[in-house]
């Protein structure tokens, strides 16, 4: 019988060796995941940011036109349900309407301007992480880089888990350096001092 317990308690000592190594991973692969949902987040914040500033200079630029056409169309309507009243009232409300039509064009066109520079006034977060790194002669952390962009960008909120994903990705990407000294990491730009390169596609992006 002793042996029996023996070897009964050296198999439930094992299980719970595997359980707790299991719930170790578990959770650590919860918090990996977390931290690329926050990223992914973040990412969507910033493309939903862009698509609607883009929507709004859509309109402000190329759907202005169909806006306007639709204002005439029910200017014209009114005037038939409105049959029973006198014929001179007629082209008073033409008159009320084009000065209506006239009228927003004007801020319209200032509102776009202002979303437009809006717009390049805010680079998603991995431009301004892969910008910070270029200017860097020195291996910098996660922390580091999101004390200096919160500094610099005191509108955006830049959490260092987003941060360090960011530049995990940058890594995986060959955009970026991975260092580690002791405990700590360290991340350094991919581009060494050859920053002729980046010129050329930016043209290429404009042609």
């Amino acid at each position: 019988m002793p042996e029996s317990q023996t070897h009964s308690t050296e198999l439930t000592s094992q299980y719970v060796a595997q359980v707790t190594g299991d719930l170790e991973r578990n959770s650590k692969e919860q918090e990996r995941i977390g931290v690329e949902i926050e990223a992914l987040q973040e990412q969507l914040r910033a493309l939903q940011h862009d698509h609607a500033v883009l929507v709004n200079m859509q309109q402000a630029l190329g759907g202005a036109s169909p806006a306007a056409d639709a204002a005439p169309a029910a200017a014209t309507s009114v005037p038939h349900q409105a049959s029973a009243g006198p014929k001179h009232s007629k082209p008073k409300k033409v008159a009320a309407t084009s000065a209506k039509k006239t009228a927003p064009k004007k801020p319209a066109a200032k509102a776009s301007s202002v979303k437009a520079s809006t717009a390049a006034a805010k680079p998603t977060l991995v431009e301004l992480i892969r910008g910070h790194l270029e200017k860097q002669t020195e291996p910098r952390s996660a922390a580091e880089i999101t004390t200096a962009l919160t500094q610099a960008h005191p509108d955006r909120s830049v959490k260092t888990t987003v941060v360090r994903t960011t530049l995990e990705g940058l890594v995986a990407k060959s955009h970026a350096h991975r260092t580690k000294q002791g405990s700590s990491v360290f991340y350094t730009t991919a581009v060494t001092s050859e920053p002729a390169p980046a010129e050329p596609q930016q043209e290429a992006v404009a042609g």
